[in-house]
């Protein structure tokens, strides 16, 4: 065989198992735009180039074939309008050309979130993108660990081909920056990935627990012995799930952003809450008021607790371990800069992009942005902008929390659905006793609404953090980040634009996708 002939067989038997992997779209004419779009998601944050590609190709089926109904959606054309009120103030802006870049940051994601809205139609593919993310993460967390720890640094000559190359310990010094531009970056993307990662843990953590129970159940209504050696076990799910949450966990504490530190104890504290983990939420609760105490808390109390907690947590809390910045570094600095700056400029705004030549002016330090979104907008864009952009952000989020709020936890056609799958571990107990242990995963004995509101939740919570994060900080600049925070907007629009319980386009079962990433 010919090398030719090899690499053809290759190809061929890669796309065959790539496919395989492949979820199918509930809509058949959206099937070759969600395939794009999956494996762009896959690689986007190692190739950005490849990944935009595929995410592109996404987005340009779908606006193909649902450009009526995009066109249509009211919550579109409120993007419309606002996208209009941008270019005015980029028109009026002090400079022109500064502002006209800035919008690249806008219009475009405007567009994303637009399609992508439309692609994404059930919790299905809320799953299978979240598995995307969080395996894309991985490769992530070890280049920034080895970037961290044994002085990895990129060739440059590939940075036009990747877009990204790793500084050695970091950028700044000394805290992880791994494939992104800067630590906090990088902070906010693994607070997205730790945060879906946790949704996907907690579902396997709630299947495993109804398997066991569906067992012991059908197990004691018949008397019939249970061996030891055949209780279920953890699968590669479990196993690899709790790998990405510890990584991701990890990672995150390697980055020094104490804005990601404080969202991800928050989130942990949202999860445990949600499910009812009482120990859970009280281990976490305590561990986190004993670093905050250590750090901000009455003396001697502080003094006591510093025994405990490393100072690598307390020193970064208290701003100590980078200490006698000068004044023009400082945030309240750069806040108080961009509010005289909104102040001056209330209707209409500087123009996008135009903080940091005003401020470098005035300050003599560069600065790339004042470290708040809020802020930024209304100093470059003008207040009307700025409450028209939260205004319809905030819409999709509101109604994603009374989706959430009334999610129907019972049906009847799911519990028609229970009492099928009962009674066939109950026939196949009367031919075969041990056949229920050997089946584990074939047996469906969990509500499938219950595990779906969990990832839907998934992903409030992370572009709730996202956006809290960018509260104190900016990431539109970052054309990863960015392009998932609009994701995860436009997946929750997605769903609730469909609803639930809509056939073939409502809830989706998560052992029903033809092809997944797990």
């Amino acid at each position: 065989m010919n090398i030719r002939n090899w690499l053809r067989l290759a190809t061929q038997q890669t796309a065959k198992n790539l496919k395989s992997r492949l979820q199918q779209h509930p809509d058949t004419r959206l099937e070759i735009p969600w395939n794009f779009a999956q494996i762009g998601m896959m690689i986007f944050p190692l190739i950005p180039i490849l990944g935009a590609l595929g995410i592109f190709l996404g987005l340009a089926g779908t606006c193909r074939q649902k450009f009526r109904q995009i066109s249509r959606s009211p919550l579109n054309r409120g993007f419309a309008i606002l996208s209009a009120l941008l270019v005015i103030t980029a028109i009026l802006a002090n400079n022109r050309i500064e502002a006209v870049l800035g919008l690249c940051n806008f219009l475009p994601f405007f567009i994303l979130f637009a399609a992508f809205s439309s692609l994404i139609q059930t919790p299905a593919q809320l799953r299978q993108l979240s598995w995307a993310i969080v395996i894309s993460s991985i490769p992530v967390i070890i280049l920034g660990l080895g970037q961290q720890f044994l002085g990895w640094s990129g060739i440059d000559q590939l940075q036009p081909i990747f877009g990204w190359v790793l500084e050695p310990q970091g950028n700044p010094p000394g805290r992880m920056a791994s494939v992104f531009m800067y630590a906090n970056i990088l902070a906010c993307y693994l607070t997205i990935a730790f945060i879906l990662a946790m949704g996907l843990w907690m579902e396997e953590v709630s299947c495993q627990l109804s398997v066991g129970s569906c067992q012991l159940a059908v197990v004691s209504r018949h008397n019939l012995p249970i061996p030891n050696s055949q209780f279920p076990i953890p699968n590669y799910r479990f196993l690899f799930l709790s790998f990405a949450v510890i990584g991701n966990a990890l990672a995150l504490i390697f980055t020094n952003s104490r804005n990601a530190w404080g969202l991800a104890v928050l989130a942990v504290l949202a999860f445990a809450f949600y499910a009812g983990y009482k120990k859970l939420l009280a281990a976490v609760f305590s561990v986190a008021s004993t670093v905050f105490l250590s750090a901000l808390g009455p003396q001697p109390l502080r003094q006591y607790l510093r025994i405990i907690v490393p100072a690598f947590f307390w020193a970064r809390l208290t701003d100590e371990m980078f200490p006698n910045r000068p004044t023009a570094t400082l945030r309240t600095t750069q806040w108080e800069f961009a509010w005289s700056m909104t102040q001056q400029r209330p209707w209409t705004g500087w123009g996008l992009r135009n903080f940091t030549p005003l401020y470098q002016a005035q300050m003599q330090e560069w600065l790339g942005h004042p470290h708040s979104l809020i802020l930024m907008l209304t100093a470059e864009t003008g207040i009307p902008a700025t409450l028209f952009l939260f205004g319809l952000v905030g819409l999709v989020l509101a109604r994603g929390v009374l989706l959430l709020a009334n999610w129907p936890l019972f049906s009847a056609d799911i519990k028609q659905e229970q009492i099928a799958a009962l009674e066939k571990a109950e026939n196949a107990l009367v031919v075969n006793q041990k056949s229920i242990f050997i089946s584990t995963n074939q047996v469906v004995c969990q509500d499938v609404r219950v595990t779906d509101r969990l990832i839907f939740f998934s992903y409030l919570l992370a572009f709730v953090a996202c956006t809290l994060f960018n509260t104190v900080d900016v990431t539109v600049f970052d054309f990863r980040v960015n392009t998932i925070s609009w994701l995860l907007l436009a997946a929750i629009c997605g769903v609730c634009k469909d609803g639930i319980g809509n056939g073939a386009s409502g809830i989706g079962h998560r052992a029903s996708g033809i092809g997944h990433w797990e």
